[in-house]
């Protein structure tokens, strides 16, 4: 059976390398503006499924993995930053606080569709303006929801995690692993 990773995202693609799987990557074309406002949680797995759902009719015979992941603090979803400025104020708003990271999969076959999210806690240490400029200047946050990767220069500013860390990183693998197996592909 052909798996497809309806995302270009080189963190996903990694991780699913890690699971040995063989794969190709179509980029979904879904139009990610929501209509109506939506709990993180239900927005991630939205978001998810409409990705995977988009790419499973271009390749109708595979089985199509999608997935979105989002920050939230204080009830706030944070996106991707527009710019230096946004960057810097999101990272401003993390410092020396805990968050939520939130990400939705969607793996689809034919009919059949199985959804799921999971929620990672992450504790920032305080950081002074200058680092966090500094860290935005070296243009490692402007493709991440929440301005940082956890997998990168940003892990310096992490003081603790709860939860699992591959779910920051944007594909939560231990359970990815369990949908994969309830559509018959066991990674283990």
């Amino acid at each position: 059976m052909e798996i497809v990773l309806a995302s270009t995202s080189p963190r996903r693609q990694e991780l699913l390398l890690q699971l040995g799987l063989a794969f190709r990557t179509v980029p979904s074309n879904f139009d990610e503006t929501v209509p109506e406002p939506m709990a993180p949680a239900e927005l991630v797995r939205h978001l998810a499924l409409m990705k995977a759902r988009e790419v499973l009719h271009r390749v109708p015979d595979a089985l199509v993995i999608g997935a979105d992941t989002v920050v939230v603090l204080d009830d706030d979803i944070l996106g991707k930053p527009r710019d230096r400025a946004h960057a810097i104020a999101m990272l401003e708003r993390l410092s020396g606080r805990e968050h939520q990271v939130m990400t939705g999969v969607a793996l689809l076959r034919g009919e059949r569709t199985l959804v799921a999210h999971e929620v990672t806690t992450v504790r920032f240490r305080t950081l002074d303006r200058g680092q966090i400029e500094r860290y935005v200047d070296s243009g490692h946050p402007m493709d991440k929801a929440g301005a940082y990767g956890i997998q990168g220069r940003a892990a310096a500013m992490i003081s603790s995690i709860s939860g699992d860390y591959f779910t920051v990183v944007g594909l939560p693998l231990s359970r990815t692993a369990q949908m994969l197996s309830d559509f018959g592909v066991d990674v283990l």
